[in-house]
């Protein structure tokens, strides 16, 4: 449950409140707010006097659910937007790891000449083998921020554990929590300390539930910012890497209020799949997609097979103009 408190009730009555009701207390501009577990069904009879509103979900999805708030939220990187009613599918795109400011700079400049805002490269790597690359750490962070007082974008960077995510906050403009990062509360707990946006991936063995869940400890510790990328779940089909869950895309859209982007270069593992599968995702009226990129994938130091170059890149940017055009929106 979460019960908006009246503006008369200060701090230290609805901290005394919280701990009667095992709540959360949230400060959201000036309203204060208990979360209370999702098991209950009924306001307190202590708290009748001091709430104002409350509202009732059907699990720990709570902050999350549009029984709670029913527009999707929208979050906002200056001329960006996420999400809300605004008329934007926002494309991020760039290599799976940062490797040369040579190849950063082939990335940023192909975005610029399309009108695109946001540049992804990884620099803290959560490998599945610890013989491949792992990325550049800190020095891999500055050649991003070299690139977008370059040329004016955005950039997005994973944050692998908690022992450098400190340093993803103060770098990036979007920090990204990967599949494998999901369940680590001090990630989680960090980014709720931020007002950044946090864009969320969806753990490949986690269900809808539990990955939402995760998104909630985010919102609940302060940070409103968060968007959900689903980017395949681990099925018995062994032809591609993973499998896009659409079906589940579908249910955020009708119970979720945060925004969805989808990863179609993670999802599909091999490039050759990644264009039809973006336009299927653009398909969905998503608010964004996540697109790897490398100037050569050849020579990649991560997920080579999956991204696309820049002339594939741009072909696919073409190919999905038209879809994005018939939900009214554009491409930025």
């Amino acid at each position: 449950m979460i019960v908006h408190l009246k503006e008369s009730v200060d701090q230290e009555t609805a901290t005394d409140l919280a701990k009667e009701s095992d709540s959360i207390v949230l400060k959201n501009g000036q309203q204060t707010i208990l979360i209370t577990p999702s098991k209950l069904k009924e306001l307190p009879l202590n708290l009748e006097e001091f709430a104002e509103d409350f509202f009732v979900t059907d699990s720990d999805i709570q902050l999350a659910s549009k029984s709670y708030r029913s527009d999707i939220r929208e979050i906002a990187l200056d001329d960006v937007k996420f999400g809300g009613n605004t008329n934007n599918t926002v494309v991020i795109a760039g290599p799976c790891s940062v490797e040369s400011v040579e190849q950063i700079d082939q990335c940023a400049e192909n975005l610029t000449k399309l009108n695109l805002k946001i540049l992804r490269g990884g620099c803290f790597k959560p490998r599945t083998s610890p013989y491949s690359f792992q990325g550049m750490g800190l020095e891999g962070l500055k050649i991003l921020a070299k690139a977008r007082e370059e040329y004016g974008l955005k950039i997005a960077t994973e944050v692998r554990d908690h022992s450098h995510v400190e340093q993803v906050i103060e770098y990036a403009d979007i920090i990204q929590i990967g599949a494998k990062s999901m369940y680590d509360h001090g990630i989680l707990k960090a980014c709720a300390k931020t007002t950044k946006p946090i864009l969320l991936k969806r753990g490949f063995g986690s269900t809808i539930q539990e990955f939402v869940q995760c998104a909630e400890f985010i919102l609940s510790g302060g940070n409103p910012n968060v968007i959900l990328c689903e980017r395949g779940i681990r099925t018995f089909e062994n032809k591609s890497r993973f499998t896009l869950d659409l079906c589940g895309v579908a249910y955020l859209k009708e119970h979720i209020n945060l925004p969805i982007i989808l990863d179609p270069s993670h999802a599909m593992g091999v490039s050759y799949g990644v264009p039809d599968l973006a336009r299927a995702c653009m398909a969905m009226n998503i608010d964004g997609l996540l697109i790897e990129m490398h100037p050569n994938p050849k020579v990649a130091k991560s997920d080579a097979a999956q991204q696309l170059d820049i002339d594939q890149f741009n072909d696919l940017f073409e190919s999905i103009e038209p879809i994005a055009s018939v939900f009214g929106k554009h491409l930025i």
